[in-house]
């Protein structure tokens, strides 16, 4: 083994515990990959940045405009309320259409923007019909993952695994290439969540209004300062109250008005009466010590503190949000945000990997799938709405408020320009690349979305993780090392076939994408797979294949893939339910790839 080969299986090995544990973001990780590569000489300066000018580079980003346009015209919304209708009468018929719906589009357009618009439609369809959101989401996550294999621009690893085959002089994928594969494992799939799947998915996700869904009953509640208070005359973020008590300040009422959302600046008077966020027991057990009293012990209550209430009761509303994949709010924490002083609006609870946070809220570290309790007043609520992750890729409202303006007149052209690219690309008029770059284009030129809107639908973070971790790819290809894993791999399975190691490829593709980004496990291991092919003498293409469907079909975990997390928190899951739902799946998936991979691709 050479030192060349030691550096990278290093950096390789790395990379992936970062990536499994997402110590650092994932976009982070592969830059730095690159970078020590670059600097260690095993790859050149012009192979470290090759990435960013990599046909699957360029068109996934490209893509993600397609997607944006097409959300803004309201198209997919106009056939998710459609659907939503169905389930007021039978709830089979309408989380099949659902699926079948939600696979279909997810074929052609980025599935992480069909799921963020179906989730708040499936939520509502499930609080009016009185039906299990849970059992609603998941078979949605998993249908556009379903459709996500059927064609070359399904997911953005398919197009990843054609690029890395062209970087290696080999024939790209076509665009319905997957196809005939692709449909079986989708026709597969329905049929197992529709007979076993949904049947395994818990109890979870009721709806039962985001209070008690938040459990906020003994953590929200009114205190009234006393004459002898310490908190007299200090402004809110000086009193004690905050400072030893960690007690979140959410209003304040004081001679007949409410301050909603009070600035740290705000003196406190004798008699104000506060609306807090904090355990009622610990406040029953400080109370005389602060100078407070509940306002539940006050028996007295005027007409005019009636009224004061109701009228601050109507300036507010509830909230849910989720932290979107790759979202800017990952690794931070509300406090290092400013969320109240920015956005006019207080997290009252957040769902945390499967933990309810409602005491340390301001100081939990936030996680993509994390889902929020929000209270804001009625007119900051657009504050919220300009960040959802359909513009800037940072959290979703999953909450029933008012919709964005669609730009409906625009629909036609859209739905036409989509349509042209993927003409274009299948009759090889033009590749993928410069058709979805003249659709996106055409799009801006005819107002269908703006610039800045382009810019923002890109996720940035999946565009420099796809440039760093083909560069990773490439160091495992000129290093040798690729070479050395593949005649590895031969050695240990060899003799049992090509077969065996088309299985075994997509076995391992399977179980780490559970744990990592798909994208980079796909780039990882398609140069092992193409070098396993050259030392077999064999067509590469069943062990690409095998990495592309593997890599798309994460159903295990709900970090191997973006849409699963993104239902996580909101459908008040276990990280187990993933593991009892898509384990039996992701066996089926493996089993059909191992079977008819061969037969589709041959040899």
């Amino acid at each position: 083994m050479t030192l060349e080969v030691g550096i990278v299986l290093f950096v390789l090995v790395g990379a992936v515990i970062m990536f499994a544990t997402e110590r650092y973001p994932v976009d982070v990780v592969a830059i730095v990959a690159m970078s020590v590569l670059v600097a260690s000489g095993v790859i050149t300066p012009q192979q470290g940045v090759s990435g960013f000018s990599n046909s699957a580079t360029i068109t996934v980003a490209f893509m993600f405009i397609l997607s944006a346009a097409l959300f803004k015209s309201g198209a997919v919304v106009n056939i998710g309320n459609r659907i939503a209708q169905l389930f007021k009468y039978n709830f089979w018929v309408g989380i099949l259409a659902t699926m079948v719906t939600v696979g279909v589009i997810s074929a052609f357009i980025n599935n992480t923007p069909v799921v963020a618009i179906f989730i708040p439609i499936l939520v509502g369809a499930a609080a009016q019909s009185k039906l299990n959101v849970a059992k609603m989401l998941m078979p949605l996550s998993f249908a556009s993952m379903f459709g996500g294999v059927c064609t070359l621009i399904g997911t953005s690893t398919n197009i990843l695994v054609s690029g890395v085959a062209a970087e290696q002089n080999l024939e790209p994928f076509s665009m319905f290439e997957m196809s005939r594969m692709g449909i079986i494992f989708f026709g597969v799939g329905l049929l197992y969540m529709m007979t076993i799947g949904i049947r395994l998915i818990p109890n979870r996700g009721m709806d039962d209004g985001l209070m008690k869904k938040f459990g906020m009953g003994d953590y929200l509640t009114e205190i009234v300062i006393l004459a002898n208070a310490p908190s007299v005359g200090k402004t809110i973020k000086e009193c004690p109250l905050v400072r030893k008590l960690d007690i979140d300040i959410l209003e304040v009422k004081r001679k007949g008005q409410a301050f909603i959302t009070p600035s740290g600046d705000m003196v406190l008077d004798e008699g104000d009466v506060l609306k807090v966020r904090c355990n009622v027991e610990k406040i029953k057990a400080l109370k005389e010590r602060e100078g407070i009293v509940l306002k539940s012990d006050v028996k007295f209550k005027s007409e005019e503190e009636i009224a004061l209430k109701k009228k601050a009761d109507e300036r507010v509303v509830f909230v849910e949000a989720v932290i979107a994949p790759n979202s800017p709010f990952e690794g931070r924490t509300v406090k290092d945000l400013g969320f109240r002083q920015k956005y006019g609006a207080t997290v009252l609870a957040i769902r945390h990997r499967g933990e309810l946070m409602r005491d340390k809220v301001v100081t939990t570290v936030l996680r993509a799938g994390d889902t929020l309790l929000i209270e804001v007043e009625k007119d900051k609520l657009q504050n919220l709405q300009q960040l959802e992750l359909r513009g800037r890729n940072t959290f979703l409202i999953v909450s029933e408020v008012d919709l964005p303006e669609y730009r409906k007149d625009k629909m036609l052209t859209v739905v036409l320009t989509l349509v042209g690219v993927i003409a274009l690309a299948s009759l090889e008029i033009l590749p993928i690349m410069m058709a979805a770059i003249i659709g996106s284009m055409f799009l801006v030129l005819t107002r269908c979305i703006t610039m800045e809107e382009a810019y923002n639908a890109i996720d940035w973070k999946v565009i420099f993780l796809l440039a760093g971790a083909i560069s990773l790819g490439v160091a495992l290809d000129v290093s040798g090392t690729a070479k050395l894993i593949s005649i590895f791999l031969i050695d240990i399975i060899g003799a049992l076939g090509p077969v065996a190691i088309v299985s075994v490829l997509y076995l391992i593709t399977s179980m780490l994408t559970e744990t990592m980004s798909n994208n980079a496990s796909a780039v990882l291991l398609a140069p092992i797979a193409i070098a396993t092919s050259v030392e077999l003498g064999l067509d590469a293409r069943p062990f690409l294949m095998a990495i592309a469907f593997a890599a798309s079909s994460s159903f295990m975990t709900p970090v191997g893939y973006q849409t699963n997390t993104m239902i996580y928190g909101i459908g008040g899951f276990k990280f187990a339910d993933f593991i009892r739902v898509g384990a039996p799946l992701n066996i089926i998936f493996w089993i059909l790839a191992t079977l008819l991979l061969p037969v589709f691709f041959p040899f």
